[in-house]
Formats: structure tokens, sequence, C-alpha cells
């Protein structure tokens, strides 16, 4: 028995992959010795590379060495297990895939698993022994003599509790990464849906232009067709007024023409008296014809016509290369993505001020009207049709298209809204239709200490963040985006409106008691 202990402890037939005695002993050409099937196992994993090596050595092999029974080595193995080798084994080898484990006593209160080829490295390569400690000075795998060895005044804990430890930690990182992966696919659908917002505006822009441009060419036509019929008029006019000319003038030539072969013939006569007599007669039958000189200038008739349709086709062409420039730059602003850091926000900034005639009496505008708080009293103030008799809003005076940025501070307890609304929103009203977010004329943020809140056409939605005391808001109204955000270190989201927006908006603020709200100056 003794003898048994002593080779085992050489390890001399020992599998190394699953340290159980060898059972269908090979060696391979580098000379350690395997169980058959763990050598088999290890290098099935191996096929995809085509290169083999041994889990001991790490020696090589290409290709795949054939395996042989070491037969002399398996004779010694069962010799050595009738002389009681079994029973000499050390308690933390490990038996190969396909041993009966569960049958063993040995092995009930174990918890058993699957043999792989890197059990190996999870045995110290100083001691032999199975790594169970976690060594956080080092941040590596010991085993338990280690420990007392070069680890001996080092922060050590179990593998297990190092486990739990790091558990919590990793799932820590996969709920942010699950947050990041629903924020990302939010994103995604945004996208999506402001890529095929886009397109149908682009094809809707593209019909409207092809109708535009449709009846311009037809209305060009029809003033075509206006000036080709004045033109034929007026030529027929002077055609016909030429022929009665032309008529009167051939026959004045006819009766020129007789009376010449009159006179030529009387020229001519022998006797006097007849002469005397009949050119008396022929002076007072025959005066001179009272027509008017006619002067004919036929390359000037139409000159100014032309001239005039010459000037016509620079002017459109001029008109047509301005306008054409400005819808290019127009176009140029069309964006789906919007900016993401607030210095990008700062290129659409845009100034905006309050307007008094729209102001609810109680709220009080300061500071060149960019400043708006609530007071207790009414103001004496001139009534005006725009003015909200009602509810304690005010609206800016600027209308907003294209791409536009502004932000707004607010204070006090019972809270304001940042809205933006068509101008065409009543004002003299107590139902809804008047109030910001509550009709399909406005959209509005409420801001108080303790929630945020977004409403249009009366439907409320939370927003469950932090309140913040500055807000940003962000409209591209060619996309049909309105988004607000917190603003702070960064520029955090709180909701994004995606619709179309038919006419320009008007930024707008309800200010609830001793509330006060302040249009940033973005330029400082």
């Amino acid at each position: 028995m003794a003898q048994a202990e002593d080779l085992l402890d050489q390890d001399h037939f020992s599998c190394p992959v699953c340290l159980d005695v060898l059972k269908d002993p090979v060696t391979i050409h580098c000379g350690h010795s395997y169980c058959m099937g763990c050598i088999k196992g290890c290098w099935d994993q191996d096929d995809h590379t085509g290169m083999y090596s041994c889990p001991q050595c790490r020696q090589t092999f290409t290709p795949r060495p054939v395996l042989g029974r070491n037969t002399i080595l398996a004779a010694m193995v069962e010799k050595l297990k009738k002389m009681g080798l079994q029973a000499a084994l050390p308690a933390h080898c490990y038996a190969g895939p396909g041993d009966p484990h569960n049958e063993s006593p040995a092995f009930k209160k174990h918890k058993l698993v699957q043999a792989t080829r890197e059990l190996q490295e999870k045995i110290c390569s100083h001691h032999d022994k199975l790594l169970e400690v976690y060594c956080r000075t080092d941040q590596q795998c010991i085993c338990l003599l280690c420990v007392m060895d070069e680890h001996r005044s080092h922060d050590t804990v179990s593998a297990v509790a190092e486990r739990t430890e790091k558990q919590k930690q990793l799932g820590e990182m996969q709920k942010k990464i699950q947050q990041r992966i629903q924020e990302r696919e939010k994103e995604l659908e945004d996208l999506r849906q402001a890529a095929e917002s886009l397109t149908g505006s682009a094809q809707a822009a593209v019909e409207d232009s092809e109708r535009i441009f449709t009846e311009m060419i037809r209305s060009i036509e029809r003033r075509h067709s206006e000036v080709k019929e004045l033109i034929r008029n007026q030529e027929k006019a002077a055609v016909s007024q030429a022929e009665r000319l032309l008529e009167k003038l051939e026959q004045e030539i006819a009766e020129l023409r007789g009376r010449d072969a009159e006179l030529e013939q009387l020229s001519h006569t022998e006797d006097h008296i007849h002469f005397l007599q009949s050119s008396q007669s022929l002076c007072a039958s025959h005066g001179p014809a009272d027509l008017p000189s006619i002067t004919v200038n036929p390359n000037n008739s139409f000159l100014d016509v032309r001239k005039s349709v010459s000037e016509l086709k620079e002017r459109l062409e001029d008109f047509c290369k301005g306008e054409l420039i400005k819808m290019s730059e127009l176009v140029k602003e069309v964006h789906i993505v919007e900016p993401k850091t607030r210095e990008e926000f700062l290129h659409y900034s845009c100034l905006l001020t309050m307007d008094p005639n729209t102001a609810y009496r109680e709220l009080c505008l300061s500071e060149g009207n960019r400043v708006v708080k609530r007071v207790k009293k009414t103001l004496s103030c001139l009534d005006h049709q725009e003015r909200f008799n009602y509810w304690t809003q005010v609206l800016c005076r600027e209308g907003l298209s294209g791409c536009c940025y502004w932000e707004a501070e607010w204070s006090g307890e019972r809270g304001v809204e940042i809205a933006a609304s068509y101008k065409d929103i009543k004002r003299k009203t107590k139902d809804e239709d008047s109030s910001f977010g509550h009709n399909d004329k406005s959209w509005s943020l409420s801001c108080s200490p303790s929630s945020y809140s977004f409403w249009h056409n009366g439907e409320k939605t939370k927003i469950p963040v932090p309140p913040s005391s500055r807000i940003g808001v962000y409209l591209d109204h060619r996309a049909g985006t309105l988004s607000f955000y917190s603003v702070s270190d960064t520029m955090t989201v709180l909701h994004r409106v995606q619709t179309t927006f038919s006419k320009p908006l008007y930024p707008g603020f309800y200010v609830g008691r001793e509330c006060s709200v302040k249009l940033c100056c973005l330029g400082e």
C-alpha cells in the first residue's frame, strides 16, 4: 500500500485532465499520459483550429496525432488497482466524465461539475492545490497555502464571497446596459419615425412643387396666349388700315394717270380756243387729292412689344434664381438628428420677448419684457383683443419656424408651464380651449418643485425625472419636432413631440401664484 501511495504521489498514474486514475491510458508524442477519453475530448475542441497541444507542456502537433493504447501503462494501472490504489487517491482528485460519481458515498455531499480541459488551470501552479481563495490586493485566484505564504498580509476572501460581490457589480452594470438598450431602442424608433416623416414631408413638398410649377407654367402659357392674341389683333387692325389706305392710294393713282393722259393730249392740240376751254375745265374738275401723307416703318411696328417680352423673361429668370437660392437654403436646414450638446443647441438660439398685450392682468413684465412674475394685485392695463382674460398666461411676440432654441428659468412653489402655441389660441374663454396644453393648438411642459408632466390636447404624460429650474426648448418646425430639455452640465431630454406643425409657434408661459419665469440670454 505504501508503495502504491508513493507512486500516486508522483502522479505517474493520474490523468492531468480529470485527476483520476488513468483509464485506457495513452501516451502522446511529448511523453505525457492521459485517459483516452480525456485527451480526445480536449483535442475535439481544437478541431476548428487544426492545431493540437498537450494540456501540460503546451507542445503543439500538426496534424492530429493518432492515439494508441499504452498497454504497458494500462497493465501497471490494473495491477496497482489490485494493490489498493483506489483507496489511496487524495481527496481533491476528481473523476472523469461517465464515472458513477453519485453512486459513491464519498461524493454524496460534494458538488460535481462537468470535467473540462480547463481543470488544470484551476490548480495552483506553486502548490498543486485547488484555487479556492481570491486575493483582492493582487486581483487573482490563489489556494489556501498561498494565503499563508506570499499573500499572508493581503486582503483575501473566499472565491464564493468575491463571486457574490462581483455578481452584484455585474448586475448593476447589466441594469445600466439594459437601460441604455431601452434608450437606444427608443432613439432608434424615434429616428425611424423621423425618417418616415421626413420621407413623407419630402414627397408632399415634391408634389406641391410639381402642382405649383404646373400652375405657373399654365399661367405663363395663358399669358403667352393673351400676348399672342393681342399682337394678332393689333396686326389685323394695322393691316386693315393699311389695306384701306392702299385702296385709296391705288384709286388716286388711277385718277392722276387719267388726268395726266388728258393733259398730255390737250397739250398737243392746235386749236387754241379748244385748248383754253378744256384746260379751264380740267383745272376746275380735277383738284389735288386731299389725302394725308403716309410714313411706313414696318421694322419698328412691334419692336417695343418684343423688348417688353424680353425684359419680362429676364425679370422672371432673376426672380426664379433668387427664390431658388432661398429654397435651397431652406432645404439645407432640414434635419433628422437633433443636436446633442448645449454648444450645438446654442447655434440655433433665438432672442425672445414677451408680448404685454397678451399678458393676464396679474402678470408683471420686466427687464425688457423678458421676465414675468405673478403678483397678488390686478394690474391696471388697457383691454386688448389678444390678452388672456382668465388663465394667467402670456405669449411671446415672435412666431417661430425653422430650427430654434431657447431657455427659461423658473422659480416658485406653485409651479409654471413652459409652452409653445399657435397664435390663434383662444384668449377670452374660461374653458380649456384657452389653456396651454389642453387643446390641439398648444403643447405645454408643467413644472413644479416635485414633478414634471407634459400636456397636449388635454392628455397628460408624467415625466419621472428630478425637476430642474432651467428648461431648454428646441423646435425643428419643418421636421415637426418640439423637444423639452433639463439644462445642467448635460442636456437631459424630458419630452419630445413628433407631429406636423401647420403654423408658426409662439413660446408662452403659464405662471402660478408668486412664481416667475425668465427668458435666458444665451449670448452671455
